[in-house]
């Protein structure tokens, strides 16, 4: 005997109905971690749900989006989807029809935390212009946390090593827990009252159901209306809590609160050095400047002053006679120079000049030269004038040159 033999649509509508028949399918809630997330043109949305072992196909139509999904949904997410498991028939394939999708555990936690911060953000809790100041070498610290823990060691440790100097006053409150939040807003604002310089708010490191009493609005309205500036450091790097927004200053843990509120006395002593070195720097040059105008103005008022002045004449006046002297040498050697040559010249030119090596000059008893033997006649009395002296003589005979006597 043959099996009957069904088509694919048979088998399909007959899985259908199987799954449509069966309670426990009709009405379901899956939970998982969403994945392949698609928004379709059409408003529907198509998705998966897995876990460690397997996965289901969902989708959810836009007329069930609107009223059954309150949140943006993304891949990662652990939702809990409310619907039915069906067929689809022209695939041949079973996915869950979602109904509604709500956030599971801490997924709910993280919508509220979006909502608050999201609130808080337009009301301007989170302004940076509203931040206040942290002051720079604090003398009372306040500190909100638990009295036992890591917390609060690591603060004094911290306050210790960087500056034994500050004062660390702790007010023991609640971090996690019912009442947690009470604890930490009462303790912010005594700590305001006592007047301390700066408040730490902080916890050590956890899950966000720990760290959620720093995530309630109370703690960031208190964060904000006090008037002390305050450090948030709660739970590690990679957590940010409300109150870290609302704070005036975020720091990655509460140590590093510490560091940021507590200054390191080290630091501050080599800065005081490093200013001294950079004052005296600049009063020497400064003084050095100074200097230089007095000897500047020291010049000029020399320059103006009349001692000054008779001594520049006095050294002028003693330059020009030396000139003059010089001068007056020099002329005085030129001038001796042409007198010797005038009197070489004038000694070349007298008579007298010529008596020496036994000439002499003659002159008639008339006081005439005697520049011709006829000017003189035999008996006539003559004078001549040799080198050292006159001689008077009388002409005794007369020739002249031709040998011819005169008589």
């Amino acid at each position: 005997m043959k099996n009957k033999v069904f088509s694919v649509t048979q088998i399909n509508t007959y899985i259908k109905r199987m799954f449509q028949s069966d309670y426990a399918l009709r009405r379901i809630s899956i939970k998982g971690q969403v994945s392949n997330c698609k928004y379709h043109s059409s408003g529907h949305i198509y998705f998966s749900l897995k876990d460690e072992g397997s996965q289901i196909s969902c989708v959810m139509f836009a007329n069930a989006r609107y009223d059954g999904l309150k949140f943006e949904l993304e891949d990662g997410q652990e939702v809990v989807v409310d619907g039915n498991i069906s067929v689809y028939e022209r695939g041949g394939s079973y996915q869950l029809y979602a109904q509604e999708i709500r956030l599971n555990g801490i997924g709910e936690l993280y919508v509220a935390y979006e909502m608050l911060k999201q609130k808080l953000y337009e009301e301007g809790l989170f302004d940076h212009e509203k931040k206040k100041p942290i002051p720079k070498n604090p003398k009372k610290i306040g500190v909100v946390t638990a009295r036992t823990g890591a917390a609060i060691h690591d603060i004094i440790s911290t306050a210790k090593r960087r500056n034994p100097y500050v004062q660390l006053i702790l007010y023991p409150a609640k971090v996690q827990g019912d009442g947690a939040s009470d604890t930490i807003v009462a303790g912010i604002k005594a700590l305001d009252q006592y007047g301390v310089d700066i408040i730490i708010v902080g916890r050590g490191g956890g899950s966000i159901e720990d760290l959620w009493a720093f995530n309630e609005e109370k703690v960031a309205r208190a964060i904000y209306e006090v008037q002390t500036p305050i450090i948030s450091g709660t739970g590690h790097e990679v957590d940010t809590t409300i109150a870290d927004y609302a704070a005036d200053l975020r720091a990655a843990t509460p140590t590093a609160a510490c560091e940021l509120a507590v200054p390191d006395i080290r630091e501050v002593m080599e800065g005081i050095i490093n200013r001294e070195y950079t004052l005296r720097t600049l009063l020497k040059q400064v003084v050095r400047r100074y200097q230089m105008k007095l000897q500047q103005y020291q010049i000029t008022i020399a320059n103006f002053d009349p001692r000054f002045q008779l001594q520049e004449q006095k050294m002028h006046l003693a330059e020009l006679e030396e000139q003059i002297h010089a001068v007056m040498k020099n002329k005085m050697t030129d001038y001796q120079h042409k007198l010797e040559l005038y009197t070489k010249e004038l000694h070349g030119l007298s008579p007298t000049a010529k008596l020496i090596n036994g000439f002499g000059y003659i002159e008639g008893s008339n006081g005439e030269p005697v520049t011709s033997v006829k000017k003189v006649m035999e008996g006539d009395q003559i004078s001549l004038t040799i080198s050292d002296g006159t001689i008077i003589t009388k002409a005794e005979q007369i020739k002249r040159m031709d040998g011819i006597k005169e008589s």
